[in-house]
């Protein structure tokens, strides 16, 4: 049958009410596409997904993909949300070719050069094959506050959870415009806030201890693994779910500290051994995870979130909802820190622990509180990252684990409210480097603030100055 533009028209023109149900179906040039329908993974099935934003952050729609692989070739098409989406049986490499004649008016890729792109599927997970659009020299869109579908979370590699293409309403391609700024800044500050639970656990471990710990970023990808596991294979509810893996976070760094570091500081082991542990236990644990989990992305919830307009800004509510709950921790735990009998004593102990056990002060209890606390708060950073990115992965928390590091530097060694206001600095300039620098470079911005820091304020924003020898 001719699907040649003018016969489109005059069909249009006879039976507009039919064309619409066929071209629902039916992709450009007249190739039979699947339907851009929501896909779920389980035990035998996979999905390659993605989502086609315009440089002006608007939905690419009807753009046609093809997907080849062990499980044959199909082809889909964007829906009317830029989405895109494609079960497939058999794990493997595809290879997913975007058709470019098919791209809205004045639309390009702008890498042109990764058309096709190749993912690795494996059943039961989320792959997403991403193609930014917008000027081949333009910047990279950002990658916190993404909502479509993910592959695994950032090793570094360029892609948060690897999901959409864009944060929804952000351009991608184009000049820099207060608009732009305005949009990368808000996604900075609400990845830095996500952050900053992480980032206050892992200082007041250090702060206590004196300890490094690497393999606290797996304790975020452990409250994200947590979360998925009751949500969607247990089926409880996303807030009971949430509030059980925050509370095994916890647990787990209670289990740590009376298993692991509690008995190697009563055998006086260096810090330096007590670190190298820390790096084992880190790649243990992300093994573990891989493991039972596999190397796709884990999606906490499977619907797509709203987008809100907050005038030039467009958020999804998600983030919203996932910046005001980690505001509200943020907020106890300082609260904690400052106004309670106990937060006094951590501090003590923080600041001097051999004075504080001379006032009187229980350290080892006050330290084992430290790891509990330290654990939940990067489970539910876990959790609402995991949710903001709209996917959570067995690597998600090593690939934020500079980024912790970075912000705890900055802000100050030890000082949990310089690691909250060193994570926001470090989101904004993860989020803004984007109108400047390929997206594949954004957390170099964090690693340029790390070294400048220990050349020029090596205490830190809000650390102090100690006298060495």
């Amino acid at each position: 049958m001719d699907r040649s533009p003018l016969t489109r028209a005059t069909v249009l023109a006879a039976l507009a009410a039919m064309l619409g149900l066929v071209l629902a179906t039916v992709g450009p040039g007249g190739t039979a596409a699947a339907q851009t329908v929501a896909c779920a993974p389980d035990s035998g099935t996979a999905c390659i997904t993605g989502t086609l934003r315009t440089s002006a952050g608007q939905p690419a729609v009807g753009v046609a993909l093809e997907v080849a692989g062990p499980g044959g070739e199909q082809q889909v098409t964007s829906g009317p949300d830029g989405r895109w989406s494609l079960p497939v049986t058999e794990a493997g490499q595809y290879t997913v070719t975007l058709d470019e004649a098919t791209l809205p008016a004045g639309e390009t890729l702008r890498d042109p050069a990764n058309n096709p792109r190749t993912v690795t599927v494996s059943l039961g997970g989320v792959a997403a094959a991403l193609f930014p659009l917008g000027t081949p020299t333009g910047p990279a869109a950002p990658s916190g506050g993404a909502t479509g579908d993910g592959d695994a979370p950032p090793p570094a590699t360029g892609g948060e959870p690897g999901l959409d293409n864009t944060v929804p309403g952000t351009a991608s391609g184009g000049g820099v415009n207060w608009d732009r700024v305005a949009q990368q800044a808000s996604a900075g500050l609400v990845f830095g806030t996500l952050l900053a639970l992480a980032s206050v656990g892992l200082s007041l471990i250090f702060g206590t201890t004196g300890l490094s710990n690497f393999a606290h970023g797996e304790q975020v990808s452990l409250g994200g693994i947590l979360a998925y596991v009751f949500t969607q294979l247990v089926g409880l509810p996303l807030l009971v779910s949430g509030a059980i893996a925050v509370a095994l976070a916890a647990a787990s760094g209670y289990l740590q500290d009376a298993a692991i570091w509690g008995p190697l500081r009563k055998r006086r082991v260096g810090m330096t051994q007590q670190l190298i542990v820390t790096i084992g236990l880190a790649v243990t644990l992300q093994y573990v995870f891989q493991f039972f989990f596999g190397a796709g992305s884990l999606r906490i919830v499977r619907s797509n979130p709203e987008t809100v307009a907050l005038g030039p800004i467009l958020i999804t509510q998600q983030s919203l909802i996932s910046l005001g709950i980690a505001a509200a921790a943020l907020g106890g735990v300082s609260y904690f820190l400052v106004a309670t009998r106990v937060g006094r004593a951590t501090r003590a102990v923080s600041d001097n622990p051999a004075l504080a056990a001379a006032s009187g002060i229980g350290v080892d209890g006050i330290v084992r509180m430290v790891w509990t606390i330290g654990a939940g708060l990067a489970g539910l950073g876990g959790v609402l990252m995991g949710l903001y990115l709209n996917a959570t992965a067995w690597n998600m928390g090593s690939t934020l684990l500079l980024l912790m590091f970075a912000a705890v530097t900055l802000g100050g060694l030890g000082t949990a409210f310089g690691a909250l206001a060193g994570s926001i600095v470090i989101g904004l300039v993860v989020e803004l480097s984007n109108l400047v620098i390929p997206s594949d470079m954004r957390y170099a911005g964090a690693l340029v603030i790390l070294i400048l820091v220990l050349l020029f304020r090596p205490q830190g924003i809000l650390g102090r100055a100690e006298r060495v020898g």
